[in-house]
């Protein structure tokens, strides 16, 4: 594109529709739907496994009814970004009222334009700056509508989203390609650590069959105790100026700021919350099943969600029963041995972990295998830091390239 024609912003109400069409209650019962709920939208704007359900049986918020060209945008938990082109979609695909259906006016914006200019980096922050809550942020479709958006003309509203196109998937490619490393290297720690924590450091171990669900053998040297003889609970009272410990899914345990704070939802009161030390394990009692188990590096406090332990003995240490309690996540028997409170969500409670059989290494075996982990896996952390931070700065350059270009700073077919 060779010259800039002249553009204007417009609240996106006036160049789109909103919530166009319902799916009515007089839906036949056994009409069968796919349904999209705002955890099936990533904020890179996929949609994944839509569940099929009858209408009778479908949630109550499987409402919107949308159509090739639209985009949906969550309105609640607005900093989740679930937004997603709507494209060739199958005639009973319904989403939930938790979206927010654009349908653009033909005449005013194009369909692919569309999905890039509500990715502009300026009207998502209007979005986020005008929703209301603490615990599910939301915005309302009135309040959504106002919002001003870019509008150029029609033409160069496609030749933006053409451009947008090529160079978007290009950095996507480059995305796909570090998250398929990511993949590998975290598959390499994975069958490093299990092989270490389960049967110990010999090349080849002399191994004994035991009952216990999870493990067929352990080395002839190990025994088998159940977990409340290994730890106790801890009960530790807050005190004045204790930060919020947090308990990660890839089993880091340290200062929620350490990480991010975006995301989160902070208790008003802070019922029940205990306090934490360096060195306790820390099970997530409803995200244990997913790897959210580690050993705390940081003193502080913690929701009462957390199930924080202390060794009953110097023959147990913390770090090797944070690895083997997250194998065993990771495997899936947790979320076998524990009740579901809710889908996908099983809830672990000290009980449960008081009542698991845990092979027990010798003590001076457990530092051995702790190290060799420690070890062994300091390349994979490098390289997995390395990839992630190349993941963040290309999601980075997308937002610019959209926001640039969308905005008029830089020309289609121009380098950021």
């Amino acid at each position: 594109m060779k010259t800039q024609a002249p553009w204007e912003k417009r609240p996106l109400k006036y160049v789109a529709t909103i919530n166009d069409e319902t799916l009515g209650e007089d839906t036949a019962p056994d009409f069968e739907i796919r349904y999209v709920d705002i955890g099936n939208v990533d904020s890179k704007g996929n949609i994944h496994q839509a569940p099929t359900y009858r209408f009778t049986d479908a949630p109550s918020r499987a409402r919107r009814v949308v159509r090739d060209g639209d985009v949906i945008i969550s309105t609640v938990r607005t900093y989740l970004q679930a937004i997603a082109p709507i494209e060739s979609p199958s005639d009973n695909l319904i989403v939930s009222t938790g979206f927010a259906v654009i349908r653009p006016r033909q005449e005013m914006l194009d369909t692919g334009y569309c999905k890039y200019v509500l990715r502009e980096s300026e009207f998502l922050y209007k979005v986020f700056t005008h929703s209301v809550g603490i615990s599910y942020p939301a915005i309302s479709s009135l309040d959504l509508g106002n919002i001003l958006v870019p509008i150029h003309p029609l033409s160069e509203q496609r030749a933006i989203a053409d451009y947008l196109d090529r160079e978007t998937s290009k950095i996507d490619a480059l995305i796909t390609e570090k998250e398929h490393l990511l993949s590998l290297l975290a598959e390499k720690r994975y069958t490093l650590i299990n092989k270490a924590v389960l049967y110990g450091l010999s090349s080849i171990p002399s191994l004994r069959r035991v009952d216990v669900p999870w493990l067929d053998a352990i080395p002839k040297h190990w025994e088998v105790l159940r977990g409340k003889y290994l730890f106790s609970r801890s009960s530790i009272p807050v005190r004045d100026g204790d930060e919020i410990v947090t308990c990660f899914r890839d089993g880091q345990v340290t200062l929620r700021r350490n990480r991010r704070e975006e995301g989160f939802t902070n208790a008003i009161q802070e019922l029940g919350y205990q306090g934490i030390r360096v060195g306790q394990l820390v099970l997530h009692s409803m995200d244990a099943f997913a790897g959210a188990i580690g050993v705390s590096d940081s003193d502080g406090k913690c929701s009462p969600e957390y199930i924080i332990c202390n060794p009953n003995s110097e023959r147990v240490l913390s770090l090797y029963y944070g690895y083997l309690l997250r194998m065993m996540a990771l495997q899936g028997f947790i979320q076998a041995s524990c009740p579901a409170v809710r889908e996908r969500a099983p809830r672990i409670h000290f009980s449960d972990l008081a009542n698991m059989p845990l092979p027990v290494p010798p003590i001076e075996e457990q530092k051995k295998i702790v190290a060799y982990i420690a070890s062994k896996t300091k390349g994979i952390s490098s390289l997995q830091k390395a990839a992630t931070t190349a993941i963040e700065l290309l999601r980075e350059r997308r937002a610019a390239l959209i926001s640039a270009t969308v905005t008029g700073q830089i020309r289609a077919g121009t380098e950021l």
